[in-house]
């Protein structure tokens, strides 16, 4: 974890990064801890890798808790937040991280397919909104996960990137609900990033295919995406809400 510059009023504040076991939440919680955020490191089945994050951030100094949580679930949404509080007695900031991805040609989805990438991808990710509306005070902090993907045209891809069109949605018209509490909500659209999912399956040669298709020429680091996060939860943005930011290279 690189040495930050913590922001004034972080260590005041504490962060739910759901999904940060591994990959781009990991990379996005340790940055957040890195600010003087506290942190809840929220995972489904893997809780040796959340106990190496929460340790890491520990040994730097930071605070963090791991919190078991099935997100597909409106109880385990409900549980995330209630260990939260219990751990850090309020949550100012929402990381809506966690998902699932499954690509299949139309001819092959399941009825356990389709709802798989729905209840984790739309009803977590709502759900954990809704929760967030009832514990958060003023100037709070919400960012979504979409994906770059819901702007192309890619084989496989038609469940996924529905969810996430769902997702881009609720940012949209959930903004001036939010809004009456002065809490933004935004959502951050990753192209093609350098994470154990990306990589898993696919040999060098697709991988240099996918540079070409990026405008800068390079896959995206997980810490491209904790940048914009870093930001959306600052008192920087604080007049920018509702929308959907993609964070993908000129990925085309």
């Amino acid at each position: 974890m690189r040495r930050r510059i913590k922001h004034a009023g972080c260590k005041r504040k504490t962060a739910i990064v759901t999904g940060a076991s591994r990959g781009i939440g990991r990379t996005i919680a340790e940055q957040l801890a890195g600010l003087g955020i506290k942190v809840a490191v929220n995972y489904a089945s893997s809780p040796e890798k959340a106990k190496e994050v929460v340790e890491g951030i520990r040994e730097k100094g930071g605070e963090a808790v791991a919190v078991q949580a099935d997100l597909s679930t409106v109880a385990g949404v409900k549980s995330l937040f209630t260990k939260t509080v219990e751990a850090f007695g309020k949550v100012d900031i929402l990381i809506n991280n966690a998902g699932v991805n499954i690509y299949k040609p139309i001819q092959d989805v399941t009825e356990e397919d389709f709802d798989k990438q729905f209840n984790l991808n739309v009803k977590g990710t709502f759900f954990a909104c809704q929760q967030a509306m009832t514990y958060m005070e003023e100037k709070g902090r919400i960012v979504n996960f979409s994906t770059s993907v819901a702007g192309q045209m890619f084989p496989t891809y038609s469940v996924y990137a529905g969810t996430k069109g769902a997702v881009e949605q609720f940012t949209r018209q959930l903004a001036k609900e939010f809004a009456a509490k002065q809490i933004t909500i935004n959502a951050v659209a990753p192209g093609p990033v350098n994470t154990e999912l990306f990589t898993e399956g696919k040999t060098e040669e697709q991988i240099e295919g996918l540079k070409k298709s990026i405008g800068l020429g390079r896959i995206g680091e997980p810490e491209d995406i904790a940048n914009v996060i870093e930001f959306l939860v600052s008192e920087k943005s604080q007049w920018i809400t509702g929308q959907t930011i993609r964070v993908n290279g000129g990925f085309i």
